[in-house]
């Protein structure tokens, strides 16, 4: 069937920038990119979709009222973190992320990369993943906290207190900014004292920071196509760096957008706020 504009539903996309377009916040699927005329990325920083489901609260303490298993099960048991964590498409975030991280420049030391967070079973499948979209060169990395969230399971098994991810990168290897200092891919996995959470899933700045400074300089591009409480937002403009970030949800973003009008510091920039709407078309509306 041939669409026509009168066939197309017009969606209204919140839009926020700020800064000068320094930062931006869009309210729509990663997808739609290019409708926002945004930089390609030094470095492309995310934690997508796990795909759990009603799995999503599993051996958390949430699960129970209170955090007790004495007090029953709470209004979270078996329900997903969103909507949109059960339909997650890692290809398309692929593609995604192959268009958007800038090419590889002539020179050593300056190529761009991505960082993903994911589930330990997750690394090989996305391993695999970003070499049939051109991306040759991964690294392993292991976040560890002095804390589980599998709490509920601490009298049946050893309990996990890791987190993993990937630094995924084409041919060479990228920008690395250690300034002499050997970095272990073994990485501490800080509570954000700083940050109030937003999101089940959300990272901590100082985390978030530590990799953005390793990877990009000040001015170069971060962007975070699955941006939810937008930390990674935050912690890269906070840094002198281009920050762009796309959230689907709309509480989720207006939260996120919250977090950075409040978290970014008007004396590092001239901040100039402003809420934008416009219509456009969007992929999905053409089906």
């Amino acid at each position: 069937m041939k669409h026509t504009v009168d066939d197309i539903e017009l969606k209204i996309e919140p839009e926020f920038r700020m800064l000068h377009n320094r930062v931006g916040v869009f309210n729509t699927h990663f997808q739609n990119f290019g409708h926002y005329n945004i930089p390609k990325a030094q470095l492309i920083l995310a934690d997508p979709p796990y795909n759990l489901g009603v799995n999503a609260y599993a051996s958390n303490p949430y699960w129970y009222k209170d955090g007790d298993n004495k007090n029953g099960e709470s209004e979270l048991a078996g329900e997903e973190f969103f909507d949109t964590d059960k339909d997650f498409r890692p290809a398309e975030f692929m593609h995604f992320c192959s268009q958007m991280l800038r090419p590889e420049p002539k020179d050593k030391g300056k190529a761009p990369c991505m960082i993903i967070f994911c589930g330990w079973e997750q690394q090989f499948y996305y391993k695999e993943l970003g070499e049939r979209y051109g991306f040759k060169g991964c690294i392993p990395l292991v976040f560890r906290k002095n804390y589980s969230a599998q709490v509920l399971k601490a009298n049946m098994k050893v309990v996990g207190n890791c987190e993993y991810g990937l630094i995924l990168y084409r041919d060479k290897l990228p920008k690395f900014n250690n300034h002499g200092e050997m970095v272990m891919n073994c990485m501490e996995f800080p509570r954000d004292l700083g940050m109030p959470r937003s999101h089940p899933t959300q990272k901590p700045i100082p985390l978030l920071k530590k990799l953005i400074g390793l990877f990009t300089d000040p001015d170069d591009v971060v962007i975070d196509p699955t941006a939810g409480s937008c930390s990674s937002i935050v912690a890269a403009a906070s840094m002198q760096r281009k920050a762009y970030g796309f959230e689907i949800k709309k509480q989720i973003y207006s939260q996120g957008v919250d977090n950075v009008k409040r978290y970014i510091s008007n004396d590092m920039f001239e901040v100039s706020p402003q809420l934008e709407k416009r219509k456009r078309y969007t992929q999905a509306s053409l089906f």
